[in-house]
């Protein structure tokens, strides 16, 4: 029964009664109830506004782990005195 709500009465003080054509109305205005959605736009602006702060986080620390893990081998400046050495 939670899913659904009046959306004109108190949610605290709301109780739910069924007709006998089986339709679900307000116990204290009669009115019909109204369906909860299971995910409202609000929820899914705040969950891409999160990401955008939260994965170029994720994505610099597995960058920086990868680095850590197959470090570069070669030094390329000490790569390029020793090619002008060699060529003079």
């Amino acid at each position: 029964m939670h899913n659904y709500y009046c959306p004109y009465c108190n949610p605290k003080y709301q109780f739910h009664k069924k007709t006998t054509s089986g339709e679900l109305i307000c116990g204290l205005c009669g009115d019909p109830l109204k369906k909860k959605p299971f995910i409202k736009i609000t929820k899914i602006i705040a969950i891409l506004a999160s990401l955008t702060l939260v994965l170029p986080l994720i994505y610099s620390f597995i960058i920086l782990i990868k680095n850590q893990i197959n470090a570069p081998r070669r030094n390329y400046q000490a790569y390029g005195s020793l090619i002008k050495t060699i060529s003079k």
